[in-house]
């Protein structure tokens, strides 16, 4: 090249750098990228596929101590090539981890006060969607409380709406069963009828494994199913199905048993058998049997009763009743739980009764005068009735996330009575006006079906805690009532003369209910240990009542009595939406609480056929919603509750009109009364001290109502009969009404539970309103109630049980006249068992009253002494047992019934309690474990139900 074409190329270059440079490259990129394309598409299918998701499942397991308890609290971690989760152990210990990719993983646990797991390595089967792992072990550290020494492991355990007491802790005899294993434990009180009451509340219903057993009849769970087979007992405070699913608590609770058993006596068969005969005609029988293997139950219970009627002076009843309980699945999705159960009762019996009320009257010159109303009520009657109920539960898990309950139910009640009463009514020197004499015949036939269903739809999100449900609830009532009465009625009057009034009336009724309630729950977490919560529900109450009233001529002949006639019918709309924010959802807070508001929209409407009214009000209440928790630790804890209820007046108490369906009692309705408003505040403190075996229970309630709808009772002239007076009823409202009540129950066990002391008591106050003619009374109603009873079991041949009680009971009136009362009682108690050469054992049971303030034909300081003789069969399987109650026959006492007025009714029992009975039973049993899938260990919620 030379040098001119050298510069000239030169010279290019530069002028192509400077000008074309830049078209150059975008030139080059643009011719690259269309390569690349036609290189992809050529090598590629026209349509880009999505890939599948990857697989996700679900993975629980539980983590436990060396005790078998589960571990609260505990952090699980789980890792794979496509997971990194955690979380942690809820209040029975178990863990769930939700949309796990990799069915290959590792899991380590660790918590405060355990030595930590070593990593564990796991490969499942990839199809699985839901995986239930063996229970995890963690071993206690063994320098964490070097300063301190613990003698055994806890018996009771204080959850969240939960109390639960370990069953092995409490020794019972061999073949015992569950209401002797209850005695044992601190708090429980079981009655002789085989009812069971829990530091002071009734407990309602039984379950078994969480599930309702035998219609969740609490006496036939534990005087038929064996202690041995139990693992633990729970009182757990029920809010109903739906809360337990969803964690939303609306209303008052009710006091459940939950039965939990043993997994290695968790299937079984038994049976058994009664018959017993005595003096009094007295005659028994009993069948129970039952099957159970792990959530499946299968139960059938009757029994037949021929006896004297023990509340009353005399007569006899005929019981009987049969259970049926069927609960198993269908497939691996449904279970079900069919329940049927049938009562028939026959009885005569007489009542003997008096009673005293305060009473005032206004004289014609508005001046107020009080005195006292005596009257004595002698009755003998016959009654009949049967009842039939139908249940029948289906539980569907439709998938992972959407469950589904449907529960149809069926009830039929029918009843025939016959009554003849004497009344005789007396009244001090101001009420001689109310003097008379009635002799009443009565005969009534009823009949009531019911038909109801319920239908409960839940959805789970995938975010942990969110969730919606829905619950609908139908009930259609229909009740038809024919009543056939004779009164005859001789009126005392002041100039000494007497006045005679006769009915003779049938008085049919025809009442229809309909009952609808749909009701939404959403709960939206807002953190780890946060959440917000929304419930909204609606509840109609429709009412249809026809009362017709026919006066009996002497001729045969009857006509409608318009004035003795009620036919109305009417609705009660109540709606309900409540906001509420929780905190301390994790299982390791200490510290629990909601706070919220629920607000109240209500529509009462209906019409007076017979009266020609109508009436349309509505109302709205707020009510604050606040509850909190503080958990030291799993054996102590303290909690505090409010809660509100606004009640509406009833459709009569808001009729501006006389209803004189009753010619002694006419009522006339108040259209200005507003809706009653109670607030009530709950707290409890428990502490188990398991070092000391020392249990505390404290329970405070406090209730106060605003607006509360009471009675002004004047004493007027009848218009019907000169001379004579009568009672009006009109209502009004008065704010001031109040109630405290406490209970206490201190239990400490020594020796290794050879002795057991317990001290015990409840102290209520109310503050009453009532009021006579205008004039307001206060009434103070004290009640006191303590109780110290030691329990005595130094072998296991010997066992005493002693009870010392004293109970004051104590009504005071600021109306000045009225008759105030007291009633002071001290009772000793002792009752206990020896067993004698392994087969024979003496039991006996005799209590001591000392009873000041009653009056009356009543023996106030009675002995009443019961004892039984029994003889074991066949290893243990039989028993008959002679038996010998009130053997002093000196159980004749009164039935004592404090009255709002400060007044009172006390009722003869009967005096023929005296009676022998020798009785034969048989019990066939065989336990054995419940078996886990494919060789995996058994897997157990909370409430012990099986997963």
């Amino acid at each position: 090249m030379n040098y001119f074409n050298w510069v000239a190329a030169k010279d290019y270059d530069v002028l192509f750098k400077s000008k074309y440079l830049q078209h150059f490259k975008k030139l080059a990129v643009i011719l690259l990228l269309t390569l690349s394309f036609t290189e992809v598409f050529s090598q590629q299918p026209a349509k880009k596929e999505t890939p599948p998701p990857l697989p996700s499942r679900q993975i629980s397991g539980i983590v436990k101590d060396s005790t078998d308890l589960g571990v609260i609290g505990a952090t699980v971690s789980l890792t794979s090539d496509k997971d990194t989760l955690k979380t942690s152990t809820n209040s029975d210990g178990i863990f769930v981890f939700k949309d796990v990719k990799s069915a290959t993983y590792t899991l380590v646990v660790q918590s405060i006060g355990y030595e930590k797991s070593p990593v564990m390595r796991f490969k499942q089967n990839d199809i699985i969607p839901r995986i239930v792992m063996d229970p995890i072990m963690l071993k206690e550290q063994k320098n964490t409380l070097n300063e301190v020494v613990i003698n055994g492991t806890p018996s009771i355990t204080y959850k969240t709406d939960t109390v639960e007491y370990k069953a092995s802790d409490y020794v019972v005899r061999k073949n015992a069963t569950v209401d002797e294993l209850l005695k044992k434990m601190e708090g429980m009180e079981v009655g002789t009828d085989g009812s069971l009451v829990h530091q002071g509340e009734t407990v309602a219903r039984a379950k078994l494994n969480g599930k309702e057993y035998l219609g969740g009849d609490i006496a036939n769970a534990i005087k038929n199913l064996p202690a041995e087979i139990v693992d633990k007992i729970q009182i757990v405070d029920d809010y109903g199905d739906q809360a337990a699913r969803t964690g939303v608590k609306d209303g008052d609770p009710q006091k459940i048993l939950n039965i939990t058993t043993r997994t290695d006596k968790s299937v079984g068969n038994m049976m058994n058998l009664n018959a017993a005969g005595g003096s009094n005609e007295r005659k028994e029988a009993g069948l129970f049997t039952t099957r159970i293997n792990g959530n499946q139950q299968m139960g059938l219970n009757g029994n037949y009763k021929d006896v004297i009627n023990l509340n009353a002076l005399s007569g006899s009843n005929t019981n009987a009743d049969a259970r049926f309980s069927l609960r198993d699945k269908i497939g691996k999705k449904i279970e079900y739980n069919l329940n049927y159960q049938f009562g028939n009762s026959n009885g005569d019996n007489e009542n003997d009764a008096e009673s005293l009320r305060n009473i005032t009257i206004r004289n014609p010159d508005s001046s107020i005068v009080s005195g006292q109303l005596r009257s004595s009520n002698f009755s003998n009657g016959l009654q009949k009735s049967n009842n039939h109920q139908f249940k029948f539960e289906f539980e569907v898990n439709l998938d992972s996330n959407d469950y589904l309950k449907v529960i149809p139910t069926f009830n039929l009640n029918s009843s025939d009575n016959t009554n003849n009463s004497k009344v005789t009514q007396r009244g001090s020197d101001v009420a001689l006006k109310m003097d008379q004499d009635r002799t009443i015949e009565n005969k009534t036939s009823r009949t009531a079906p019911e038909f109801g269903v319920s239908v409960f739809y839940q959805h789970t999100f995938k975010k942990y805690r969110r969730n919606f449900s829905t619950q609908i609830d139908l009930n259609k009532n229909n009740q038809d009532n024919e009543q056939a009465r004779l009164n005859f009625t001789k009126y005392f009057l002041e100039d000494l003369t007497t006045k005679d009034s006769t009915t003779n009336q049938i008085i049919a009724r025809k009442n229809r209910r309909d009952n609808y309630r749909g009701s939404m729950t959403y709960v939206e977490p807002l953190g780890v240990n946060t959440q917000f919560e929304v419930n909204a529900q609606v509840n109609y109450n429709g009412y249809d009542n026809t009362a017709t009233t026919r006066d009996i001529l002497p001729d045969g002949l009857s006509g409608v009595v318009d004035s003795l006639s009620n036919i109305y019918n009417y609705s009660f709309t109540q709606g309900r939406v409540a906001l509420n924010f929780r905190y301390g959802m994790s299982n390791t807070s200490k510290v629990r609480f909601s706070v919220g508001l629920t607000g109240v929209p209500s529509l009462l409407s209906g019409t007076k056929l017979s009266l020609g009214t109508t009436t349309r009000r509505s109302s709205f209440n707020l009510i604050p919603i606040a509850r909190f928790e503080y958990r030291w630790t799993r054996q102590q804890k303290v909690s505090l509750n409010y809660s509100g209820n606004a009640v509406e007046p009833t459709f009569d108490q808001i009729q501006p009109v006389r209803d004189v369906t009753n010619p002694n009692n006419p009522i006339i309705g108040n259209p200005d009364l507003r809706a009653t408003f109670v607030h009530t505040i709950r707290g409890d403190y428990n502490n188990y001290i398991a070092n000391s075996k020392l249990n505390l229970s404290f329970t405070a309630n406090g209730s106060y109502t605003e607006n509360a709808v009471i009675q002004n009772i004047s004493n007027v002239e009848n218009p019907g009969l000169a001379g004579t007076r009568i009672n009006e009823t009109r209502f009004l409202n008065v704010s001031g009404v109040y109630r405290l009540t406490g209970n206490y129950n201190i239990s400490k066990q020594l020796n290794n539970r050879k002795y057991n002391l317990q001290l015990n008591g409840t102290a209520n106050y109310s503050h009453n309103l009532s009021m006579r003619d205008g004039v307001l009374n206060t009434t103070n109603i004290t009640s006191l109630n303590q109780r110290f009873g030691p329990k005595i079991n130094p072998t296991e041949w010997f066992e005493i049980n002693a009870d010392i009680g004293y109970k004051i009971d104590k009504s005071d009136n600021t109306t000045p006249g009225f008759v105030n009362n007291t009633i002071n009682t001290l009772s000793l108690n002792l009752d206990g068992r020896i067993y004698l050469w392994d087969v024979w054992m003496f039991a006996y049971n005799g209590s001591k009253q000392y009873i000041d303030g009653v009056v009356g034909n009543t023996n106030n300081r009675p002995l009443v002494i019961n004892a039984s003789l029994e003889r074991q069969l066949f290893n243990r399987r039989g028993q008959i047992t002679f038996q010998a109650f009130d053997i002093l026959n000196q159980n004749n006492t009164l039935s004592y019934d404090q009255l709002a007025d400060g007044g009172y009714t006390n009722t003869r029992v009967n005096p023929i309690s005296r009676y022998f009975m020798l009785k034969l039973s048989m019990r066939l049993q065989k336990w054995s474990g419940a078996q886990g899938r494919g060789g995996r260990g058994i897997m157990r919620r909370g409430d012990g139900s099986f997963m």
